[in-house]
């Protein structure tokens, strides 16, 4: 269900955003083309090059950022086609990837990108995505359970999900910060597994 479909990957800042690493390599396995969006907190858990090289494209950062038209177009294209290299450089990040998604996953999401997207607030490139799509759009949250079960969360959470946004909930378990409870990002195969079913 997922061979040569387009997943554009928001991973927002987290511990749990080193799980999108293993999440990058069962999208590629499964024959997926996977496109990375980094926040700048996510940018301090996890870097460019390693979901560069794992997902086989550039990995997105800013809005506004630019690709050299004079590049190797397979090392720096975010499509193979010449075509579409010269429509990118052409357009503003989040438009030319909303366009060719047909899928948008936010791994891990935190609150705070959570709430944004729930007020419509569109302040960096994945949130201006999600806002310019027409896709399924997926959140798997991961944070402390405090934040998790804070009544203005879930209330943005159940807000989103009236909107028709896709949630894979967090389990429970030991949590990075030390607590215990809900709010571990979900398996990594999980949430493939839950992409493949939503796209059907």
């Amino acid at each position: 269900m997922l061979k040569d479909k387009v997943v554009i990957l928001g991973i927002t800042g987290g511990i749990a955003a080193y799980k999108s690493c293993e999440l990058v390599r069962e999208f590629v396995k499964a024959g997926a083309n996977v496109h990375v969006i980094l926040t700048e907190a996510a940018r301090h858990f996890v870097t460019p090059l390693t979901l560069q090289t794992l997902s086989r494209n550039p990995v997105y950062t800013d809005m506004f950022e630019t690709f050299s038209p004079s590049s190797d177009l397979n090392t720096y294209a975010p499509f193979d086609e010449a075509q579409g290299m010269l429509k990118h450089l052409r357009t503003t990040n989040h438009i030319s990837l909303s366009d060719r998604a047909d899928v948008v996953l936010v791994a891990p999401a935190c609150a705070n990108t959570i709430a944004k997207v729930a007020h419509g607030i569109c302040d960096d490139l994945l949130t201006t995505t999600i806002c310019a799509t027409k896709v399924p759009v997926i959140f798997a949250p991961s944070m402390n359970v405090n934040m998790w079960n804070n009544p203005i969360t879930q209330g943005n959470i159940k807000h989103l999900k009236n909107l028709k946004y896709h949630f894979i909930d967090p389990e429970e378990g030991e949590l990075a910060c030390g607590y215990k409870g809900v709010g571990r990002m979900a398996d990594p195969k999980k949430v493939v597994g839950m992409v493949s079913k939503i796209l059907k």
